[in-house]
């Protein structure tokens, strides 16, 4: 888990605890859509499974995640939102998550639905 002081992995420029630490700890609710997405790449830099099932809607949502150590994430790219603002029920992100794993590179390239219920943005799913 990076230092509190530390950049946060999502790349906002942001310190982490000011950042994506903060959803992480539960002091604050990701106010967009593209906030929630970020706040969900950092937990899988973390490995913070229990965000990730916190943040994902009922209807979607997995019984449990478990995550891979081996999978090291190393950059988050947003390439487009539609909607998904303080105001909106719903929104989508396309984003592309560079990794690292058995010591090959790739790229997640997906749009990543959210719907925003009594206030609170959640995962939905993927279009890939």
């Amino acid at each position: 888990m990076p230092q509190q002081s530390q950049p946060c992995p999502c790349l906002s420029g942001e310190q982490y605890a000011d950042c994506c630490g903060r959803f992480h700890r539960g002091e604050a609710d990701a106010p967009t859509a593209e906030q929630l997405m970020r706040s969900r790449y950092s937990a899988f830099v973390v490995e913070d499974a229990g965000y990730l099932l916190r943040t994902w809607h009922p209807e979607t949502r997995p019984p449990k995640l478990e995550l891979d150590p081996a999978m090291q994430w190393r950059r988050l790219d947003i390439v487009s939102t539609y909607r998904g603002g303080p105001w909106d029920s719903e929104g989508t992100v396309e984003f592309k998550a560079h990794f690292r794993h058995d010591g090959e590179l790739g790229v997640h390239h997906e749009t990543s639905r959210f719907l925003r219920v009594d206030r609170r943005w959640y995962y939905l799913d993927a279009i890939l």
